[in-house]
């Protein structure tokens, strides 16, 4: 396995992919190519990927991950969970640090007295509900298309089993959607303070999905997409994908993450989630308002586990702290270095916003590989990190649709 994985991070491939980008890109324009998923903007700035580009293709980092686009509202619902209801919360561990609203935090309320508790899987917040029958046991559960089928399988077992005490605070998103308010966004459609020439379908979310759902906006609004693995190569191959579609004026969808990736998707996955849940008619995303139709809840037929029912939880709006660019920087208006908080107030030890807390926010990004000091000039020849030497002749990159 490892040898596999080595094999996407080969650096004499990445050097020929590297000039066949170079050779590809017309100089006379710019390509701006926004990647939706955290886990791709961390994989461009640990082996240096951007650095492998020509200037005139860039990288625009977009929403990120989950965490990143809750609202704080939402996390000051858990904290009053835990506070007027006496619950035990569990979550996963990269939330537990969001600032909220009053700079508190799920970690601070716990801290406090709060029975917040950090959980692998939602298989241990059902282990927790049954070890403990006489309390209230809430899950609060967040996350793309890729973590809600285990939500799913939760809220069925715990039907099942008959655990009157556990239930879910469901805030799982859908992708198709976000991506399809940022380009109905006025800075991409009208202002034009953000240019979006192709996006890197997400991968992990499109394992669960197919590639299908992103036809619609990519006919739409003729902008190309190409589902990218998260290593290098796969960047690298997926840029050159997206470089060529622009260059021939195609909007499709196409798919380099074949090795995961199928048009259909996890069908059996997608059916044990409708089963248990159903689309919101509303939803607030961080950075990019209310948007229809993007996010799920909980069907009624299984409206016993629904914690916002049980405990009937207020929709609450609340602003983020003042000065902090995390909704700019979601929506690929800003980066975390036009943010005054980043570097100085903001660090991942004191996190002003949810880009810094989350591992796949674009703010841990910079901060964890130190491309905000790179900035002033670029490196005469960077390699990628962990990338074994091996040969390769340029015949056997020809034609290729993903990284073989």
């Amino acid at each position: 396995m490892i040898k596999y994985v080595d094999e996407f991070r080969r650096h004499d491939l990445a050097q020929l992919l590297s000039a066949a980008i170079k050779k590809e890109s017309d100089p006379q324009r710019q390509y701006n190519l926004m990647e939706f998923c955290g886990g791709h903007t961390h994989a461009i700035f640990r082996y240096g990927v951007q650095d492998l580009m020509p200037e005139n293709v860039k990288f625009v980092h977009g929403p990120g991950c989950p965490v990143c686009v809750l609202p704080i509202g939402r996390i000051d619902n858990a904290i009053q969970l835990t506070q007027k209801n006496n619950v035990i919360l569990c979550t996963y561990g990269d939330l537990m640090r969001v600032p909220a609203s009053g700079r508190k935090s799920l970690l601070k309320v716990k801290a406090e007295g709060a029975d917040v508790r950090m959980v692998y899987s939602t298989q241990d917040a059902l282990k927790i509900a049954r070890n403990n029958p006489d309390k209230e046991v809430v899950f609060f559960a967040i996350g793309f298309e890729t973590t809600t089928p285990p939500t799913a399988v939760a809220i069925k077992q715990a039907k099942k089993e008959g655990l009157k005490n556990f239930s879910v605070f469901c805030n799982h998103v859908l992708t198709p959607a976000a991506i399809q308010n940022i380009l109905e966004s006025p800075e991409v459609r009208e202002m034009s303070s953000v240019v979006i020439d192709g996006f890197f379908g997400p991968s992990h979310v499109s394992s669960i999905i197919g590639s299908q759902p992103y036809e619609f906006f990519s006919e739409e609004f003729q902008k190309p997409v190409v589902i990218a693995g998260f290593e290098p190569l796969d960047v690298m191959q997926s840029a050159l994908m997206l470089i060529r579609q622009i260059n021939n004026g195609r909007h499709e969808v196409e798919n380099e993450y074949t090795r995961v990736v199928s048009r259909e998707g996890n069908q059996k996955a997608q059916t044990l989630v409708a089963e248990v849940m159903e689309l919101r008619r509303n939803f607030e995303w961080r950075g990019l308002g209310m948007v229809p139709y993007s996010a799920l809840q909980i069907k009624q037929s299984y409206a016993e586990f629904d914690a916002e029912k049980r405990f009937d939880v207020p929709q609450i709006h609340a602003s983020d702290i003042k000065g902090c660019e995390c909704p700019r920087i979601l929506r690929g208006v800003k980066k975390p270095t036009d943010c005054k908080l980043f570097g100085t107030v903001c660090t991942p030890e004191n996190p002003m916003g949810s880009c810094m807390v989350s591992s796949e926010g674009a703010c841990a990004a910079y901060w964890s590989y130190g491309r905000f000091r790179q900035m002033e000039s670029k490196p005469v020849e960077a390699k990628p990190a962990e990338m074994t030497p091996v040969e390769l002749t340029p015949a056997q990159l020809k034609g290729t649709t993903e990284c073989q």
